[in-house]
C-alpha cells in the first residue's frame, strides 16, 4: 500500500505543478499580486502529503501573533518536511532553500515569484548574497523558513546548525520561532521512495527574540534547545 499511495502522491504533484503555473502564472503577472499562487501551491503540497496517508498535527500555533514577522526555523529529517510544513505556517512565507532546486523546471519559477531565496552552500560568496535576500524578504513583511542544519539528518538527531540564518535574525532583530517535526523520518526516510502512512507531529515553540541574547552564539543554542525539547528521548 506505501507504494501505491507514494505513486499516487508523486502523480499528483506531477500533474497539479503544471497545471498551477498555467493558472496561476498569468493570473500573477497580470495582478501583480502572488497571493492566488502561493495559496494553490499551498494546497498541492498539502494534498499530496495527505494523500500518502499521512496526518500532519499542528502544536503551538496559538503562541505565534498572525501579525507578525517570524524566521521559522525546524529540524530536518525528510523531504516530507517542506510540503507539511509551509502549508502549515501562519500567513505567506518565503523559504531558504538550496539553488539546485531552482532549476527544476517551472517549479523554480514559482519559487522566484514566491521570493524563496536560494542558497549555494559551497560559495561563501553566494551565500552571504543569499542572506541579503533573505533580509528584504523580511523588511517586506514576509515570513522566512529556515532548516538551520543545512541538510537532513539521517537518524532524526540534530546536525550542527549552520551560522547565518543566525546572522540573519540578529542583523534583522527578527523573532525566531522553532520548530520541531517528529516522524517524518520514518514516514519518508532519506533515500526512500515510498512514503509511509502515519502521523507527524509539527511542534511551534515560544518565539525567541534576539535582542534577548548576548550573541548569536547564545540565540543559536536557545534554538536548538527548543528544537531539541520536543525531540523524542533516545533509544
Amino acid at each position: 500500500m506505501a507504494a501505491i499511495r507514494s505513486l499516487i502522491t508523486f502523480s499528483f504533484w506531477t500533474l497539479m505543478v503544471p497545471i498551477a503555473a498555467l493558472i496561476g502564472f498569468p493570473w500573477t503577472f497580470i495582478t501583480g499580486r502572488i497571493d492566488f499562487l502561493y495559496r494553490f501551491g499551498c494546497w498541492i503540497a498539502i494534498t499530496g502529503v495527505r494523500l500518502a496517508g499521512v496526518r500532519p498535527q499542528a502544536v503551538g500555533l496559538d503562541r505565534l501573533d498572525a501579525a507578525s514577522t517570524y524566521i521559522f526555523m525546524s529540524n530536518h529529517v525528510s523531504n516530507l518536511d517542506p510540503p507539511m510544513l509551509i502549508p502549515l505556517i501562519p500567513r505567506r512565507t518565503a523559504v531558504l532553500a538550496k539553488k539546485e532546486l531552482f532549476r527544476i523546471p517551472i517549479l523554480g519559477r514559482g519559487f522566484r515569484m514566491g521570493s524563496f531565496v536560494p542558497v549555494d552552500r559551497n560559495n561563501r560568496e553566494a551565500a552571504k548574497a543569499s542572506l541579503r535576500e533573505g533580509a528584504r524578504v523580511l523588511q517586506s513583511g514576509i515570513n522566512l523558513t529556515i532548516f538551520p542544519e543545512g541538510t537532513r539528518s539521517r537518524d532524526g538527531r540534530l546536525l550542527p546548525f549552520k551560522k547565518g540564518p543566525f546572522f540573519l535574525a540578529t542583523e534583522t532583530s527578527v523573532p525566531v520561532v522553532p520548530i520541531t517535526i517528529v516522524n517524518t523520518d520514518y514516514l519518508w526516510p532519506k533515500g526512500s521512495i515510498c512514503i509511509r502512512s502515519g502521523t507527524a507531529q509539527v511542534t511551534f515553540h515560544r518565539p525567541l527574540h534576539p535582542a534577548d541574547f548576548p550573541t548569536r552564539e547564545a540565540l543559536m543554542e536557545a534554538v536548538r534547545q527548543s528544537i531539541e525539547s520536543a525531540l523524542p528521548e533516545e533509544s
